[in-house]
């Protein structure tokens, strides 16, 4: 959930079916970069993707990001250039709704700072868990949706709640102005309650 607006295309006029693989591509780069590689054909690129290669071409020629024949890709600088266009360079204040397992260990996951996921609040319903710190945040009450969300400017919202409770923090949150926003939609960090705000 994000509260940028949702349109079909992003401000360079890429595809919305493109945008929707970029977090695929991106998640591949990072097992590259982890793996210590630095150059990645189109071909390979591709088939750890799922997409054929002339569509990935075509895709990544968007962020204006051609490789070399014979070479391939730059891993780093299509990170950069992937990370950039899904807005990833910059600072997305995130709440987390739900300090139960799940929401803990999102809270105390490393990987979103270094991706430009900040967490700005950790929320629960529980008076027992509110007033405790996870993760270097004060847990405050769930009745505090709204507010919290107008203090931090929150960007994303990550629902960590039973089933049963999703809907509602679901709608409390879009109430508040966090929208699902189609450059994060499959990136992976949330579960989107599949509502936008008109």
């Amino acid at each position: 959930m994000s509260r940028r607006p949702a349109t079909g295309h992003s401000s360079q006029g890429i595809p919305e079916a493109t945008i929707a693989r970029l977090p695929v591509y991106l998640r591949v780069l990072y097992a590259c970069a982890e793996q210590g590689i630095a150059t990645v054909s189109s071909e390979e690129l591709a088939a750890a993707a799922g997409v054929n290669s002339a569509k990935l071409r075509k895709d990544l020629s968007h962020l204006g990001s051609y490789g070399t024949r014979g070479v391939g890709y730059d891993v780093d600088y299509l990170v950069y250039q992937v990370s950039r266009e899904l807005g990833l360079t910059q600072d997305w204040p995130v709440v987390i709704v739900g300090a139960g397992n799940l929401g803990r260990a999102l809270a105390n996951y490393g990987g979103f700072a270094s991706r430009g996921f900040r967490i700005a609040a950790v929320l629960d319903a529980d008076p027992a868990v509110v007033g405790t710190e996870i993760a270097g945040h004060l847990v405050e009450g769930a009745d505090q949706i709204e507010p919290v969300v107008a203090r931090h400017r929150v960007s994303i919202g990550v629902i960590a709640t039973p089933a049963g409770a999703a809907q509602a923090v679901c709608d409390r949150l879009v109430a508040a102005g966090v929208t699902e926003h189609p450059q994060l939609r499959s990136c992976g960090t949330y579960r989107a309650c599949g509502r936008r705000r008109a």
